[in-house]
């Protein structure tokens, strides 16, 4: 037993040389730096950091503004695709295949009938402004991507509209 003991408590002292030796090669070694982290975090800072006071920053502000706005405008959703069936697979399905919040069914000529019956331009514009109906039911303005143009939504609403007739 006593052999036993000074075996266990060897092991134990060896364990914690391991554990203290690996920990003093790992303070020395140099740690690995991302030259372009500080870039990234003043660029991530930079809305949040800046000051605008006056005509300057007003002026700043307003040319950030429509920076902000280009960016977002030049990102188009599924690769500027205009074709109405990419596009319902792609987003409109999630909530017209299944009915969700009272969306209408595609290719259920009763519930889309009445919509259809106040044209195209009407359920062009729900389907891009966002829409709640008199019955509580909600259209997410661009069924909830922004990155889609007008002409994608356009495209996506004639292709479903096809389907119900």
């Amino acid at each position: 037993m006593r052999s036993f003991s000074l075996l266990i408590a060897g092991l134990g002292a060896l364990t914690l040389i391991l554990i203290v030796g690996a920990w003093l090669i790992y303070e020395h070694e140099p740690k690995e730096t991302d030259p372009q982290t500080s870039q990234q975090v003043a660029e991530r800072i930079a809305p949040a950091g800046a000051v605008y006071a006056g005509d300057t920053g007003r002026a700043a502000m307003q040319a950030a503004q429509e920076a902000a706005a280009k960016a977002a405008a030049s990102q188009v959703a599924y690769g500027g695709t205009t074709d109405g069936k990419t596009i319902y697979d792609n987003l409109c399905h999630s909530c017209h295949t299944a009915g969700v919040a009272g969306a209408p069914k595609l290719g259920d000529k009763g519930n889309w009938g009445p919509r259809i019956a106040q044209g195209i331009d009407t359920l062009v514009k729900h389907a891009t402004e966002g829409y709640k109906g008199p019955d509580g039911n909600m259209m997410p303005a661009k069924g909830g991507n922004p990155a889609l143009t007008d002409a994608q939504v356009k495209a996506a609403v004639q292709w479903i509209v096809d389907q119900a007739k």
